[in-house]
C-alpha cells in the first residue's frame, strides 16, 4: 500500500504537469496528499519541516543563478548578439544544420561548467532566432536544447564538471575522468541517436509544410540597433562566462579557505555566521562568471542594451522567479517522497537485481525519476546502496571507474519525466507546454537511458574502461 501511495503521488504530479497546471501549486498538494494517506498527523510537520525547508534551501542556493542567468540571456537577446551569432552560424553550417548548431553550443557550455539552467536561459535566444530563420518548428527547441545540455556533456563525457559527474567520486574514490573510453562511446551513442531522431522530426514537419509557428509566447525581442556586432564580439561574453567559471572554481577555495565566519551585527553579541566555502564555491563561481558575462554584454553593446534594459530585465526577472519556484517546488516534492515508507519499498526492491551494473543503473535511474532530480536520485541511491554496489562489483572484478560512469549516466536517464524541474524550466523559458514539446524531450530521455545499458553491454563484451 505504501508503494502505491508513492506511485499515485508521482503519477498525479506528472499528469498535472503535462496538462499545463502550475507545479508550484500541485507539487505540495501531491506530496502532502501522499503524507495524508500514509500518516495524517505528519502533514503539517512534513510541510513546514521538510517540504518548505528543502524548497527554501534550494532558492537560497540557486535563485541568484536563475536570476543572473535570465538577465544574461535577455541581454544577449536585446544586444543583437544572438542574431549576429545565428547569422554567422547559418553561413558556416547552413540553415539545414540549425539543430546540430544548437546542440553543439549547449554541449560546449555545459562541458565548460556552465549550469544547465543557465544554458537554457543563455541559448534560447540563439535557438529561437536560428529556428525562425531556418523555418524549423519552435516546438522542437526544447528537445534540441535537452540533447545538448541534459545528456552526454552532463554525465557521460569524462571530465565534465557537472554535479552528476562529481557525486560518484565521493562514493567510489574515483575522479571525474573515470571510465573515459566507455563515457566517450556512450556520449557518441547519445549524440548520434539523438540527432537522428531530431532530424527525422524536422523532416516530417517540413514535409507537412509546418514552419516556425505563430501566436507563440516568450518570443525573443527584435533587435532595435542599427548594426549587428561582429560574431567574434557577440560570442565573447559566452566564452568569458565559461573561462571565468573555470577560473573562479579554482581561485575561490584558495582565497577563502575551508570556511569563513563573520559577526552579522555590531550591536549586542550575536553568534557568528559560519559559511562552509566548499559547499558554495561552485555556486559562487557560476554567479561571478555570469556577472562577468553581463558586464561584457553591456560594455560591448551599450546603446541597444540601455535602450531596452528596464523592460528587458523586468521580463527576465519574472521568468527567473517562475523557473526557480517551479524547480524549488519539485525539490520539496522529491524530499517528501523520499521520506515516505513507500520509497523504502522501492529502494529495497531494486537491491534484489542480481547483476551489479544493471542493479546500479536501474536503481539510480528509477530513484532519479521518482524524485524528479538526477543529482537527488543518485545521491539517495548511492547513500543507501553504494556499499553493496562496491562489494558486488569487487566480487565480479568490476573496476570502480565503471561503477562511477554507470551511476552518473543513469542519473540523467529517467530523471527528465514531466515533473522534472529542469524540464519545467526549459518549457517555461521557451514559452511552450508539455503537450507541445514534451514528446521530444521524452524521446531524448529514452535514448539517454538506453545509452547506460549500451555501455554496460559494451563493458561486458570488450572489457573497455
Amino acid at each position: 500500500m505504501s508503494f502505491l501511495i508513492v506511485l499515485a503521488a508521482l503519477c498525479f504530479l506528472m499528469f498535472v504537469a503535462y496538462r499545463g497546471y502550475s507545479v508550484i501549486l500541485f507539487a505540495p498538494i501531491a506530496a502532502l496528499g501522499a503524507v495524508l494517506l500514509t500518516d495524517p498527523a505528519l502533514v503539517a510537520p512534513m510541510f513546514t519541516g521538510l517540504f518548505m525547508d528543502k524548497m527554501v534551501g534550494f532558492l537560497k542556493l540557486y535563485f541568484p543563478v536563475f536570476l543572473l542567468g535570465a538577465v544574461f540571456g535577455k541581454l544577449i537577446e536585446i544586444s543583437g548578439f544572438s542574431k549576429s551569432i545565428v547569422a554567422a552560424t547559418i553561413k558556416v553550417v547552413g540553415a539545414q544544420r540549425a539543430m546540430l548548431s544548437i546542440v553543439l553550443v549547449c554541449a560546449l557550455l555545459t562541458y565548460g561548467g556552465v549550469s544547465l539552467f543557465v544554458v537554457v536561459f543563455a541559448v534560447y535566444p540563439f535557438a529561437a532566432e536560428l529556428f525562425r530563420q531556418s523555418d524549423i518548428p519552435k516546438r522542437l527547441i526544447p528537445g534540441t536544447i535537452a540533447l545538448g545540455a541534459f545528456t552526454f556533456t552532463m554525465d557521460a563525457l569524462p571530465g565534465t564538471p557537472q554535479i552528476q559527474n562529481i557525486i560518484p567520486t565521493s562514493f567510489f574514490g574515483t575522479t571525474s575522468w573515470a571510465a573515459p573510453v566507455l563515457g566517450t562511446l556512450g556520449g557518441v551513442f547519445i549524440l548520434l541517436l539523438g540527432m537522428s531522431y531530431l532530424e527525422w522530426r524536422r523532416r516530417v514537419a517540413m514535409r507537412a509544410g509546418e514552419g516556425y509557428g505563430g501566436d507563440l509566447r516568450n518570443e525573443p525581442e527584435t533587435f532595435r540597433g542599427d548594426k549587428l556586432a561582429h560574431p567574434l564580439i557577440a560570442i565573447l561574453p559566452l566564452v568569458l562566462v565559461g573561462v571565468a567559471n573555470f577560473a573562479f572554481t579554482k581561485l575561490i577555495p584558495g582565497f577563502y579557505g575551508d570556511s569563513q565566519s563573520f559577526v552579522p551585527a555590531v550591536i549586542g553579541n550575536p553568534a557568528p555566521v559560519v559559511q562552509e566555502v566548499s559547499k558554495v564555491a561552485a555556486i559562487w563561481a557560476v554567479q561571478g562568471a555570469l556577472l562577468v558575462g553581463i558586464v561584457a554584454v553591456i560594455l560591448f553593446a551599450w546603446r541597444p542594451v540601455m535602450a531596452s534594459f528596464a523592460e528587458g530585465t523586468r521580463s527576465a526577472i519574472g521568468g527567473a522567479l517562475l523557473a526557480s519556484m517551479n524547480t524549488a517546488s519539485e525539490y520539496g516534492f522529491g524530499a517528501v517522497i523520499a521520506a515516505l515508507p513507500g520509497f523504502l519499498v522501492v529502494a529495497n526492491a531494486l537491491q534484489a537485481i542480481p547483476n551489479p551494473l544493471v542493479n546500479e543503473a536501474v536503481s539510480v535511474t528509477a530513484l532519479a525519476g521518482i524524485t524528479g532530480s538526477a543529482s537527488g536520485g543518485m545521491s539517495i541511491a548511492l547513500a543507501a546502496m553504494a556499499d553493496s554496489f562496491i562489494v558486488n562489483a569487487n566480487a565480479a572484478g568490476i573496476p570502480m571507474d565503471v561503477l562511477h560512469r554507470v551511476a552518473a549516466m543513469a542519473s540523467g536517464g529517467m530523471d527528465t519525466l514531466p515533473h522534472n524541474g529542469a524540464v519545467i524550466t526549459l518549457l517555461a523559458v521557451t514559452g511552450l507546454t508539455h503537450r507541445q514539446s514534451y514528446k521530444d524531450v521524452f524521446a531524448i530521455t529514452v535514448i539517454k537511458t538506453l545509452a547506460v545499458f549500451f555501455i554496460i553491454g559494451l563493458y561486458y563484451a570488450t572489457g573497455l574502461v
